[in-house]
């Protein structure tokens, strides 16, 4: 399928995103029990696959300690993200990547590394403001076959998870990407929870 190389700029091309019959998406983009206002996928809804096809969720696989391994779902051919003709209208839209077709990563995500915006204007030593979230490594990250072909001189962005750049620490039989910049750049009160997670 083809796909917008950023989002938020729609002269800067498109690329060529592998599609296959079996793909990860994030393990926060599910859940058995969705709440209210939950539109992203759960058994029997509907969500679209970014730049893809709507699919529906038909069957959850768990393993013998009740943890899930899969999802069964099917999709609607006539869905196809720009020559859509389905008439059906879904709320949700999730990243994914072809297991096929995916190529591994090391994941930083960089955080704040205070929890307040400025600790030399707070009480007591600076330490105490340290943010101990304000690095998160996904040791195992699953990327679009593309990214194989990244430069150290320039910047990616990965969908919902900010911008990352390749580390000094990438070889050739390990790529490492750094966060740079989250997409939603704002202070949290003390005490926020790191906003990286595990794919």
């Amino acid at each position: 399928v083809q796909g917008e190389n950023n989002p938020e700029d729609p002269d800067s091309g498109q690329r060529d995103i592998p599609f296959s019959s079996e793909l990860y998406i994030e393990r926060e983009d599910f859940t058995e029990n969705p709440p209210k206002k939950w539109f992203r996928l759960a058994p029997g809804q509907m969500v679209r696959l970014k730049s893809a096809y709507i699919i529906k969720c038909d069957e959850v696989i768990k393993d013998t300690e009740g943890n899930i391994t899969e999802l069964r779902c099917s999709y609607i051919p006539e869905s196809h993200s720009g020559h859509d003709t389905s008439g059906i209208h879904v709320k949700g839209t999730l990243h994914w990547v072809s297991i096929k077709h995916a190529i591994t990563c090391e994941a930083r995500l960089y955080d704040r590394l205070f929890k307040v915006e400025d600790p030399s204007t707070e009480e007591g030593d600076f330490k105490d403001y340290i943010n101990p979230d304000s690095l998160h490594t996904v040791k195992v990250a699953y990327a679009e076959p593309s990214l194989a072909n990244a430069k150290f001189d320039e910047r990616y962005q990965f969908l919902r998870k900010g911008y990352f750049c390749l580390d000094k620490d990438t070889s050739e039989s390990r790529m490492v990407f750094n966060r740079t910049v989250t997409l939603k750049d704002s202070w949290k009160p003390s005490g926020f929870k790191s906003s990286g997670s595990k794919p």
